[in-house]
């Protein structure tokens, strides 16, 4: 299957042109993975033919949870805790699209693993984001704790079970220790709020956080 990679054009130097230290960021890739899904505010319509729902002529945008992750990988990198995000998309050559708008938002560089018109179903999903991660070495994997098209709520938690990584899923709030290499996430549960230790490297899933920028 074709793997096409992208890369954001740069200004020299850090933010207001200041150049970077990159001495002092440390040196952690952090993966985010983004799917394409019908726009959250499009009324979706079935096919005549039931066989699934008609995508044709139809918005399509990156996953409002896929946006979340996106969002904190950002953010871990902003506090010096990463120095790179890249984002991940499985699927046709549309996706290409939501890896800009990634890229718009502040990804580093993006992966895009064209799969034709076919559907990839979460199991198959893991096990390409797997090889990916095995091949890149990534610190972190962010996904999204669902997508909004089959609320399947499992891609996360197969490739962390693939990559025999630590998982935090339904996160809240993620702080990374660097010195100790820990992730700590605060996590929803029925009872309320819950907080874990994770070993890196580590998988973990968002769940909310304040308006991603764009």
């Amino acid at each position: 299957m074709p793997i096409t990679f992208l890369q954001r054009s740069r200004l020299a130097g850090g933010p207001g042109g200041c150049p970077d230290n990159l001495e002092i960021r440390a040196q952690m890739k952090v993966f985010v993975a983004v799917k394409r899904v019908v726009d959250y505010a499009v009324k979706v319509r079935v096919k005549p033919d039931k066989s699934g729902v008609e995508t044709s002529n139809v918005k399509m945008s990156m996953n409002p949870f896929c946006e979340i992750a996106l969002e904190e990988a950002l953010r871990i990198r902003e506090n010096g805790g990463a120095s790179e995000v890249v984002a991940v998309s499985i699927g046709p050559t549309q996706c290409t699209e939501t890896l800009r708008t990634a890229l718009a938002m502040g990804a580093d560089r993006a992966v895009h693993v064209d799969v034709g018109p076919i559907t990839v179903y979460p199991l198959s999903v893991a096990k390409i984001l797997r090889a990916i991660v095995e091949a890149e070495k990534p610190g972190l994997l962010i996904l999204g704790k669902q997508a909004i098209d089959d609320d399947c709520n499992q891609t996360g938690q197969m490739v962390a079970g693939l990559l025999k990584w630590p998982q935090g899923t339904f996160a809240s709030k993620v702080i990374l220790n660097k010195e100790k290499q820990i992730a700590t996430v605060e996590r929803e549960v029925d009872s309320g709020l819950e907080t874990i230790c994770l070993d890196l490297p580590a998988v973990i899933t968002r769940n909310k956080i304040k308006s991603p920028k764009i």
